[in-house]
């Protein structure tokens, strides 16, 4: 039998911290070959270093410890697969995140952007639907659609819930009026946020409990670009060249706990605090939004719904139902029906909108609403 490794030489070996370790038999990532009964103290079998090595490795390319359990459970050649998955996602976000820099620095040093010097005039066709829970008694569930604006947003079940969340998409719908340059255009969203917070706070204040609290996910058109505010969890989901990403990031108390490694997607469904937020619209305007700008090409296909759906319609059927032959209506009507038979315990809400050229946007207007 080979001599065991004490925690520290294990960790100097392993090129990973005393600390790091703990951390992974917490997780189940990396448990001990021994631990010793009165001291607690761990030891390590040298065999162990190589999965150590790994998990390392995947720390450095940012990989979330809930996706590195994944990947240690593979056999080797759908491990490579997964990394190739994790590191093509990676790349496609830079990207992204790339060209919003281009364009920043572009306007900031006054050369302007070639953004927004697309010449091909884009437009949306879109359709909003909401829909109580087969259980629920009242919906708080608010789904909008119209010019230049898609929105949904979920108020807190009570008294000023549903309230709530029509005050933060009716501060949104003054922007989508405004005339202001795309760069500009995030700037207007934030003070918008700030004009529903305030309007969040009076109804409150006509509330026994004086709380109330919403969620709000929306997307405001201005050319080329979508602007993309984004706090609690609502979602926001695009569909592009027959893959499914899920734009928005759940302010909630389960989604720490999967960022950290602590709990799986699948754990999350079930989890008796998944409805817990940890950020949203309350009025205190101590919970500031994510702000994002995103291209729009068209074949896109975007979704913005209400946890109600996702929570229970799995994300291989999402993308299956998104990229059927529907038009915007027939898709959100399909969604509704999905999470029916599902059973449907929440309230759910959902905007389905698609990114078409000029020429399918005049053809096309009457399926489902046009807005350019």
């Amino acid at each position: 039998m080979r001599e065991l490794l004490t925690i520290g030489t294990f960790a100097r070996a392993a090129r990973l911290s005393p600390k790091a370790l703990r951390l992974y038999d917490e997780l189940g990532l990396l448990r001990p070959a021994a631990v010793d009964g009165e001291s607690g103290y761990r030891y390590y079998d040298p065999g162990q270093l190589e999965q150590a090595r790994l998990i390392a490795w995947l720390r450095q390319i940012g990989m979330p410890l809930a996706r590195i359990r994944q990947v240690c459970d593979l056999p080797a050649p759908d491990a490579a697969e997964e990394v190739a998955a994790y590191w093509r996602q990676v790349t496609a976000e830079t990207e992204a995140r790339g060209r919003l820099a281009a364009f920043l620095v572009d306007h900031l040093s006054g050369r302007g952007s070639a953004m927004e010097d697309i010449t091909a005039v884009l437009g949306i066709r879109y359709a909003a639907r909401s829909e109580p829970g087969r259980v629920r008694t009242s919906n708080e569930d608010i789904a909008y659609a119209g010019e230049r604006l898609l929105a949904v947003a979920d108020g807190m079940r009570g008294p000023g819930g549903g309230r709530a969340g029509a005050a933060a998409v009716d501060a949104l719908k003054r922007v989508r009026s405004l005339s202001v340059p795309t760069a500009d255009l995030l700037a207007a969203l934030a003070d918008a946020v700030g004009e529903a917070e305030r309007a969040i706070k009076d109804i409150a204040a006509s509330t026994p409990s004086e709380q109330v609290v919403t969620t709000l996910t929306a997307l405001v058109w201005s050319g080329p670009r979508l602007a993309l505010v984004h706090i609690g969890d609502t979602r926001a989901y695009l569909l592009r060249d027959g893959g499914l990403f899920q734009i928005t990031h759940d302010h909630s108390y389960v989604q720490s706990l999967i960022d950290e490694g602590r709990l799986t997607p699948e754990e999350a469904v079930s989890h008796p605090r998944r409805s817990l937020l940890v950020r949203a619209l309350t009025g205190t305007g101590n919970h500031p939004p994510d702000l994002s700008m995103h291209d729009a090409v068209p074949g896109d296909r975007w979704l913005l719904c209400s946890d109600g759906l996702p929570s229970v319609v799995p994300a291989a059927v999402l993308r299956e139902t998104l990229a059927g032959p529907g038009d915007p209506q027939q898709t959100a009507d399909e969604l509704i029906d999905l999470a029916y038979a599902a059973g449907a315990p929440d309230n759910v809400a959902c905007v389905v909108a698609d990114v078409v050229a000029d020429e399918e946007e005049s053809a096309g207007a009457g399926d489902g609403g046009a807005a350019r």
